[in-house]
């Protein structure tokens, strides 16, 4: 394995992309899908059987770490990897985003954030340079720029001077990070929907220069159509020889419809906090465990699914432990909802390889529209 980040591409099928990025702790299969393991777990799963849905990286959230239990005390003990129990290489976000869902307990300035904590009110300062200094105690393989993401919709102006204010503080974050050998500092362009914005973000992106380039500011409340047409020009603004990473995306469609327009990689909240809350995510839509139909119902969420969910219980049960609120309901849920998100990530890659992307994504859609098998 090598000592450094390398990414190379293996195959295009149209716009879409498929290759792999290399990094000490192992290699990243792209398109790939990170799990989210915000507090250092992916909610209701072991490491290991993360990995077995076929996972390569995790990606960690600066903003709760550093307030819990801080970024001081996971160095101390040996950084994140060590600490949760994952081997392989891990993405940690800047808590930008987390902070800009913070508004009314934040002021944002030229140096930075001054925030207020969610947990128990203490003041917090969190710039460019500190972001990049928690992200280094944790020992997280891929850092992100520390930027400001507006809530959409914004009007042009707020949208502009927030992404002018991103790239002074790309650079900052950029000068902060120094030369660390085999880890990656990625870049994230900003500028809402407007392709202008956009352009003029990439540019002085690419001025700076960065291992790897993420499409933020998208995801934030714009919708599908809105985010697909900023899609359908964005990631060819970024160098086609480094990663191209979408932030906080997304549903089944949304991720398939991103590596179609040539997106690298993604992240989402959604299986896991799906999983929670009674929802699996199958070849044929969304199920509703919680719904009456699966009481009386023998077969498996997904006959042609090979996670231990759908290999070893049935809809009836499933639906049993949610209603009854026990802990294996979101356990068994959240590893589906993985395991799926993998095999499509699988799936899309060998696509790719083949040369039949189209063909696969058009059978991708038919299926859906089928709907959930008939009720018994």
């Amino acid at each position: 394995m090598t000592a450094r980040f390398e990414f190379k591409l293996a195959a295009t099928d149209g716009r879409a992309r498929t290759g792999a990025i290399s990094t000490p702790r192992g290699q990243i299969r792209t398109p790939a899908f990170m799990p989210v393991g915000t507090a250092a777990t992916v909610k209701a799963m072991l490491p290991e059987s993360v990995a077995a849905t076929g996972a390569d990286i995790l990606l960690g959230n600066t903003y709760h770490l550093m307030l819990r239990p801080t970024a001081e005390r996971i160095a101390a003990l040996g950084g994140l990897h060590k600490f949760m129990n994952w081997p392989g290489p891990i993405l940690t976000d800047s808590g930008g985003f987390q902070v800009m869902s913070l508004a009314d307990l934040r002021k944002l300035t030229e140096e930075g954030v001054a925030f207020r904590s969610h947990i128990d009110g203490s003041r917090h300062m969190l710039t460019p340079e500190r972001s990049i200094e928690i992200q280094a105690l944790l020992g997280s393989d891929i850092v992100m720029c520390f930027d400001e993401c507006p809530a959409l919709p914004a009007t042009d102006k707020a949208v502009a001077e927030s992404m002018e204010l991103s790239m002074r503080w790309a650079r900052r974050s950029k000068e902060a990070f120094g030369e660390r050998p085999g880890h990656a500092l990625f870049g994230i362009q900003q500028g809402g929907v407007t392709r202008e914005l956009r352009g003029a973000s990439a540019d002085k992106l690419v001025e700076i220069g960065f291992d790897g380039y993420a499409i933020g500011g998208l995801a934030v409340g714009e919708g599908q159509e809105a985010m697909f047409g900023v899609l359908d020009y964005a990631p060819d603004m970024l160098p086609e020889g480094k990663p191209r990473y979408l932030m906080g995306v997304g549903k089944p469609d949304d991720i398939v419809g991103a590596v179609a327009r040539g997106v690298d990689m993604m992240d989402c909240v959604l299986p896991s906090r799906s999983g929670r809350t009674g929802q699996a995510w199958t070849r044929r839509g969304q199920v509703n465990i919680k719904n009456a139909r699966h009481a009386d119902d023998p077969r498996p969420l997904d006959e042609d699914c090979t996670c231990p969910a759908c290999r070893s219980y049935s809809r009836a049960y499933l639906h049993h432990v949610f209603r009854a609120q026990e802990m294996i309901s979101g356990m068994l849920l959240t590893w589906h909802n993985l395991h799926y998100y993998q095999q499509l990530m699988a799936e899309m890659r060998a696509a790719i390889a083949r040369g039949d992307f189209g063909a696969w994504q058009a059978q991708f859609h038919a299926q859906r529209a089928e709907g959930d098998i008939e009720p018994l």
